[in-house]
């Protein structure tokens, strides 16, 4: 390359280099000129905003102040208002303290008036006083004269005299008092008793358990027995129940003490019998199997009889006491349903009453647990039910209403008393219990013989079925005196001499009669 073409080659370089640097140098001035301008209308906005909102500012805070202003005045007047009704009433309250001085003035200037006045009178009754005592001494000392009799017989005979009265008057009010008592507490407690009655609503049957199974044919006595007598044997072991086979056509007899043995015994050997396999294998497997049945079945009973009294559950050792309940019979009577009926009686009752209606439903279920304990155990079952039901109950009101219903203890709380007028009524209901027609008659006969070997009884006659006797007495042999000592005395004897359930009410009748005849 020739140096000429270097230097135009620089000369075109530079050329290019200050035009672009001219080029350049304009863009930048134009940049700049733009963003002043854009600055200066960023500006202008910022000021009129500043303004819009200098202007917005200055309005709130006239608002502001105005609503302060107002709020102010209003706080002020009300106030002023209160000021004003305060100091009303002030000057009301003076006017009133300034009227009640007055007339507390005036009072006492009458009070001093009345003082002096009672001062008077007081000095003219003493004045009379005196002249009467004077004209009462003279008068006595005249009727002394007349009488023969100083002033202290004459004393003693009045005193006397008012002290009869008084004794007369009060002997009469005594026996208002005692009548009335008598028979308020009488209809309050008919009321109490009826209304329990009528809202238990217990089943009048009662159960029994069955202890003769029937045969098809009597060819099922042999098979019962056995080849040796093996079946009858491994059956009485199993069951701990005895077997008797007699002539009795087509039947077998099951005997035994423990009613729930006597019942798996019997449910099982009817098993058997519709079965038709009758070994010592079988046997076992039947009997136990019945057993897990009964088990459950007590089990039932006892969680049913709690939810019919609607209690808390008890101890799992008293469910299993009151499942055994449901196989045990009393006078023909269902132990467990017996006792549910009596806790359901008692709980209405002490409902009545104001008392703890759980406790006596509680008391009253409990009451005859001693009836299913082991046979080993000795004594009323009313205090060996109260020893096993102490054990697992820590109530003392619910072990006394149990050792106490027979009154081998003594009542201590109210809800014994319930439980035991519960346990009257539900066995001597009609229905409640089983009794045979001679032995109902003897009973009636021996109570009506014992009552009137009384003197003075004319007649008795026993009803509702011996729950209650009445004796008409003789009117010229017996006095209305002593009517409440010979009802005591036939009671009393009837207690000591008589076995009989439930109580007996004694009731003497005694008229007097007067006949005229017009002709």
């Amino acid at each position: 390359m020739t140096f000429s073409e270097v230097i135009f080659l620089l000369f075109v370089g530079a050329t290019g280099t200050l035009i672009g640097w001219i080029v350049s140098a304009k863009f930048q001035k134009n940049k700049i000129i733009g963003a002043e301008r854009s600055a200066e209308s960023i500006i202008e906005r910022a000021n009129k905003e500043a303004k819009s909102i200098e202007k917005e500012i200055l309005v709130e805070a006239k608002d502001a102040s105005f609503r302060m202003k107002s709020e102010v005045e209003s706080q002020l007047s009300e106030k002023s208002k209160a000021l004003q009704d305060r100091e009303n009433s002030l000057n009301q309250r003076e006017l009133g303290i300034e009227r009640k001085s007055d007339l507390l003035d005036k009072k006492e200037s009458n009070l001093i008036s009345s003082e002096e006045d009672l001062d008077e009178i007081s000095r003219l009754l003493k004045k009379k006083d005196q002249k009467f005592t004077e004209l009462i001494e003279d008068q006595n000392i005249k009727l002394a004269n007349i009488s023969k009799i100083s002033q202290e017989e004459a004393k003693e005979i009045l005193m006397k005299n008012l002290m009869e009265k008084a004794r007369q008057d009060s002997a009469r009010k005594v026996k208002e008092i005692k009548d009335e008592s008598v028979r308020t507490a009488v209809l309050e407690a008919k009321k109490i008793i009826v209304s329990a009655i009528q809202r238990c609503a217990a089943d009048h049957s009662s159960e029994n358990s069955v202890s003769v199974v029937h045969l098809p044919s009597d060819s099922m006595k042999g098979r019962i027995i056995g080849r040796e007598g093996r079946n009858i044997r491994s059956f009485e072991s199993m069951t701990g129940i005895e077997v008797i086979i007699d002539d009795t056509p087509e039947a077998v007899v099951i005997s035994g003490f423990d009613p729930v043995r006597r019942e798996i015994a019997r449910l099982s050997l009817e098993t058997l019998v519709a079965d038709g396999r009758i070994h010592p294998a079988r046997i076992e497997e039947v009997v136990k199997k019945t057993k897990e049945e009964i088990n459950e079945v007590m089990k039932n009973a006892a969680e049913d009889s709690i939810l019919e009294l609607n209690i808390p559950r008890p101890h799992d050792e008293i469910m299993k006491l009151l499942g055994r309940m449901n196989y045990r019979t009393s006078y023909g009577q269902n132990v467990l349903k017996h006792s549910v009926e009596v806790g359901m009686l008692a709980g209405l009752m002490a409902a009545e009453l104001s008392l703890d209606g759980d406790i006596a439903k509680i008391s009253g279920l409990l009451h005859d647990i001693g009836k299913v304990l082991d046979k080993d155990t000795t004594g009323p079952h009313a205090i060996t039910g109260a020893n096993v039901v102490r054990k697992y109950i820590d109530d003392d009101i619910i072990i006394n209403a149990i050792e106490s219903h027979h009154e081998e203890v003594e009542m201590t709380n109210p809800i014994s008393a319930l439980v035991q007028s519960a346990d009257s009524i539900s066995g001597a209901r009609r229905g409640a219990r089983g009794d045979t027609l001679e032995a109902y008659i003897k009973r009636m006969t021996d109570l009506e013989k014992l009552v009137e070997s009384f003197r003075g009884v004319s007649k008795s006659y026993a009803i509702q079925a011996g729950r209650e006797i009445r004796v008409i007495v003789e009117n010229d042999q017996v006095d209305d005196a002593s009517m409440d000592a010979l009802s005591t005395e036939i009671s009393d004897k009837i207690q000591s001499e008589l076995t009989y359930p439930g109580q007996i009410r004694v009731v003497l009748i005694r008229e007097q009669r007067s006949v005229s005849i017009a002709k």
